[in-house]
């Protein structure tokens, strides 16, 4: 019985995450196909640009999509590690800021009645937001609900373990792990601090007038950002530092969840906005946030999510290769 229930929560949480992405699907394909349903005003954006977002953005989710399906199934524990991890880390970089700044964003301005993007219905209608903000939070905690599940399946004696028993690495293992992770580190404080402060006011900097006007969400954002940066930090210096602090007595999964929120919100919203800050630049010819200040975080932002992202993917090849049964004697 109770492992007919282990192996039904994860399914129960993927066709979750399954069915939450069908609206925002659905309402994607209608946009792609020419019908504004629930739109006000593009506000300049051209209809091929238009087009080519709707575009981009359906195929992300369905390719979360695709992924929770892979988490219900039983050949998922034999894919590739990296096939998961990898949408998996963008996903989860993509809606949890979302699912923790929108809802609180919200929440500010209808008390303190400042601006709200999400219910002014200047460029889309408010019953879109509600609507893909809501499928978004459903989508956002069953998918990595599923994943933990999964993980525990698959890494289980990884992540029950203690830090201070994870077994020390080969020398330059361990040299190239702090290496790179030492700078990465460093840099999310450094984002987490300055996305803290821009979220409470502090102004911007150079390109600031290029940036969209400020209102409750977007301070939520910055703030909320800038928490899980600061966590992701503390959770990479936690791994790479595993027998010094206080949270040698932590379980493995604690630092390793705290580095792959803190790394994915930082790559998935600073760095990918930033790169399109960069061709919009590139296409028009003209200024925009990619210069000043928010250019150099927007920088910082895609330098130390590469960094962290090679870091797992050389733990994950190094952790694969000790698991790996060696060759039967003949």
């Amino acid at each position: 019985m109770n492992t007919v229930k282990r192996t039904g929560r994860p399914v129960l949480l993927g066709r979750i995450a399954v069915a939450a992405c069908a609206p925002y699907l659905l309402l994607k394909l209608v946009w792609i196909l020419g019908y504004d349903i629930g739109v006000v005003d593009l506000h300049g954006i051209g209809r091929g640009t238009w087009i080519a977002a709707n575009v981009v953005t359906f195929l992300m989710d369905a390719v979360a999509a695709a992924v929770a399906y892979t988490l219900t199934r039983p050949s998922g524990l034999r894919a590739p590690a990296w096939l998961l991890a990898l949408p998996l880390w963008m996903a989860t970089g993509l809606l949890t800021p979302l699912m923790l700044a929108v809802p609180a964003g919200s929440a500010v301005a209808t008390v303190t009645g400042t601006a709200n993007p999400v219910t002014s219905g200047d460029f889309l209608q408010p019953w879109v937001f509600v609507l893909v903000y809501g499928a978004f939070i459903v989508e956002g905690v069953s998918l990595m609900a599923a994943f933990a599940v999964y993980a525990h399946r698959r890494w289980g004696a990884l992540l029950r373990r203690r830090l201070e028993s994870v077994p020390v690495p080969a020398p330059e293992v361990r040299a190239v792990r702090r290496l790179l992770g030492v700078p990465a580190a460093l840099l999310l404080a450094v984002i987490g601090v300055v996305d803290v402060l821009w979220g409470l006011g502090m102004p911007t900097g150079g390109g600031a007038a290029a940036l969209p006007a400020r209102t409750a969400v977007t301070a939520a954002s910055d703030i909320v950002q800038g928490l899980l940066s600061l966590a992701g930090a503390a959770g990479l210096a936690a791994l790479l530092f595993p027998r010094r602090g206080v949270w040698r007595r932590l379980r493995t999964r604690v630092p390793l969840a705290l580095a792959w929120l803190g790394s994915a919100a930082v790559f998935a919203w600073g760095a990918t906005v930033w790169l399109a800050w960069l061709a919009a630049d590139a296409l028009t010819g003209g200024a925009s946030p990619a210069r000043g200040l928010p250019g150099l975080l927007g920088a910082l932002e895609l330098a130390a999510g590469l960094v962290v992202l090679c870091l797992g993917a050389l733990t994950l090849a190094a952790e694969a290769a000790r698991v790996r049964p060696g060759p039967h004697p003949s």
